[in-house]
């Protein structure tokens, strides 16, 4: 099941323990809708590793501003409440893997 972050539920996924990747995405963006169907299958992989959900940021643009996203896709890893490491743009399913293994 997708989990999908809002400006009413984001706290709770902020203390959510562990790793939590956001999914920073719009509907109109292509480089999002390619990178979506990588990170929906990185979630069922990291299922109980780390939490991966997503923001729509025309839903979310106080989200998006507090988390200082200027460009989409991003995906922000956070850490106990922290931000860790970022990523912006497209990559292949194997460097993104390499980048959550590295912050877990």
């Amino acid at each position: 099941m997708e989990k999908v972050i809002t400006s009413t539920n984001y706290q709770e996924f902020l203390e959510t323990p562990g790793l939590l990747i956001i999914d920073f995405w719009a509907v109109w963006c292509g480089p999002c809708r390619m990178l979506s169907p990588i990170v929906d299958e990185l979630a069922v992989e990291y299922e109980g590793k780390a939490t991966i959900a997503k923001c729509n940021v025309d839903d979310c643009e106080d989200l998006a501003a507090q988390f200082g996203v200027r460009n989409i896709p991003t995906l922000v890893f956070v850490k106990n409440g922290a931000v860790v490491d970022r990523t912006v743009g497209v990559m292949p399913k194997q460097e993104l893997r390499a980048r959550i293994d590295l912050n877990l």
